[in-house]
């Protein structure tokens, strides 16, 4: 899985956990329990006794001063009393408007998440990278290295443009790729990528072409397509060679070519690999 894929997957596992936890806080509605109980025997005789030293006040108590009387005391409110009485018909739709908005705020925000995950992901690169022009050096070098001295074609597979640079000494006109901006200093830049389902295709050197592992589908040393389900040629990218020399792959343009009726180099060359 690539990055992307995982951010994805944590993305959606994180919003089954709210989903969860949502419905499971609200079906934890318990009854508050009662309090109930019995007054111990000194406490009821504390209360009795209070009971007839209040009841025992007279005129004279308060005239003397021994017992202190309020002249205007202000009622005690009862919180209890000032509450608002809601009917369980109002408190379940209350609950359930609740239930409701929180429902569609985490869908909301599972869906934002996933959209620039999205963007993000299909997004083009306009600098740098896979889907921008990719400067992989000199093309002088570059057909160096595929030159062997014994006279065999070893391509060279470039990461950064997903490329395999081959060279390209025949005569394009009436190609499959005359016309084309493919052919740049001598050289042609193959999408490493199977045209039937998207394998990686690795070099054959014995039969100096290309054969995908997957299917078996085979294409000769320029990409043509020779054997098995490929529906056409390797794709390839538009190059071109910069003032300095350099071998620039333009890989957000990619050019799909029929299979080649007459093919410009000869393959297999030797034994084929699979």
């Amino acid at each position: 899985m690539n990055t992307t894929q995982i951010f994805i997957v944590a993305i959606a596992a994180v919003a089954v956990l709210a989903f969860v936890s949502i419905f499971a806080v609200a079906g934890r509605r318990e009854k508050q329990p009662e309090s109930t109980g019995r007054l111990s025997r000194k406490a009821r005789a504390r209360d009795r006794a209070r009971t007839r030293r209040v009841g025992s006040v007279d005129a004279a108590d308060v005239a003397a001063g021994d017992v202190l009387v309020a002249e205007h005391p202000e009622p005690v409110k009862d919180p209890l009393l000032e509450r608002t009485t809601i009917t369980k018909d109002e408190y379940d739709v209350t609950r359930r408007q609740f239930l409701n908005r929180s429902l569609v705020g985490i869908f909301g925000i599972f869906l934002a998440q996933f959209a620039i995950a999205g963007l993000a992901f299909f997004w083009p690169k306009l600098k740098g990278g896979f889907g921008a022009k990719i400067d992989v050096g000199s093309v002088q070098d570059i057909v160096d290295a595929i030159n062997q001295p014994d006279g065999t074609l070893v391509p060279v597979f470039l990461p950064a443009a997903q490329s395999w640079v081959t060279t390209f000494d025949a005569d394009i006109e009436g190609s499959s790729f005359e016309g084309l901006p493919v052919v740049a200093g001598g050289v042609m830049a193959l999408w490493q990528r199977c045209v039937h389902l998207g394998c990686r295709v690795p070099e054959c050197i014995p039969s100096q072409g290309f054969e995908c592992p997957c299917h078996g589908s085979k294409y000769n040393f320029h990409g043509e397509y020779f054997d098995g389900p490929a529906p056409r040629n390797l794709d390839r990218f538009v190059i071109e060679v910069n003032a300095n020399g350099n071998l620039i792959i333009d890989t957000g343009q990619v050019i799909q070519t029929p299979r080649a009726s007459v093919k410009t180099i000869a393959y297999p060359q030797g034994p084929t690999c699979n």
